[in-house]
């Protein structure tokens, strides 16, 4: 496989409420819904669908949940070999309650997501070595995460790290990342500079190259991203979009972001074509469903000009 997925996957829980209940409040839901999500798995399938070449290294639990996931990661072509189980941890959950208000409150049991450790990562030695990226993200334990970026560095295989949740990161990890993806809040918390401007985000990306980091791109939501790296500065403007619905945009952008590289495509058309996927995404509900196909792509591209 070109492309070598490793992060976490939830069954993501979701009941619309009238508003947000009390403490000790039961109040009656209009209705739910149950989705695949996790940050690892949304960039997955979002890369799957976008036509890269891709094996996904994930850990869930052996319940009902896991059995679903299961099935839904064969219907998305990912290669079952690397879909791990815990036989003590369940599979992880999200519940999400979303109010008429559009306001949300979410609670995440990581469950198995938590059980990923490294020795599950160094049965696929081989394969991350034959890849021609490694994309990654913070849903899984940090002690993985570096020895992913150390492997991976060992094995001359460049890592995508897009570092979400936020939360600090050490300059040895960061100096062994190809690409880094922060959005303006993990940039604040990995540089201590408030992403205000485009001024701003130069002085931000040009600290987090100082750390070691070979390429940051910084997304600014509907204001596009900020590519910085030895060559300089850019910006990319996103496209226009009738947005519906957010969730996952950014696992979007960075899926089809790496699979737009591991087929040789210059930096800038990957990240036109990452940018072309996101703006689909947020026209519609949820987080996989929304992942828009190859063809869905190259369309919108040819509409925009």
């Amino acid at each position: 496989m070109e492309l070598i997925v490793i992060g976490s996957s939830n069954m993501d829980l979701v009941i619309n409420v009238p508003r947000i209940p009390r403490v000790g409040e039961t109040i009656i839901g209009t209705s739910s819904d149950m989705i695949f999500g996790g940050k690892g798995a949304n960039q997955a399938v979002a890369a799957q669908r976008a036509g890269g070449k891709v094996s996904f290294i994930t850990k869930i639990g052996e319940d009902a949940y896991g059995l679903k996931m299961k099935e839904h990661y064969q219907r998305e072509a990912l290669p079952p070999a690397m879909i791990l189980n815990d036989k003590d941890e369940p599979t992880g959950v999200a519940q999400i309650w979303v109010s008429d208000q559009g306001e949300n409150s979410i609670v995440v049991a990581p469950g198995a997501n938590m059980k990923l450790m490294p020795e599950d990562i160094a049965r696929f030695k081989a394969e991350i070595a034959q890849a021609k990226f490694v994309l990654i993200q913070l849903e899984i334990p940090i002690q993985t995460v570096e020895y992913i970026v150390s492997l991976a560095d060992s094995l001359n295989t460049p890592v995508i790290l897009n570092p979400a949740p936020a939360q600090a990161l050490s300059n040895r990890l960061l100096e062994n990342i190809w690409m880094l993806t922060p959005n303006e809040s993990e940039t604040e918390l990995l540089t201590s500079i408030k992403i205000v401007d485009l001024e701003s985000a130069k002085v931000a990306g040009k600290r987090l190259l100082e750390k070691g980091v070979k390429q940051v791109l910084i997304t600014l939501g509907e204001k596009g991203c900020f590519l910085c790296n030895e060559q300089g500065f850019q910006a990319f403007n996103a496209f226009p979009a009738n947005a519906k619905d957010t969730t996952a945009a950014g696992d979007v952008f960075n899926g089809t972001l790496a699979v737009g590289l591991t087929q040789n495509k210059p930096l800038d058309e990957a990240i036109r074509f990452a940018s072309a996927a996101a703006a689909i995404s947020v026209t519609r509900k949820g987080a996989q469903p929304s992942a828009p196909y190859k063809q869905e792509i190259q369309d919108f591209l040819i509409e925009q000009g």
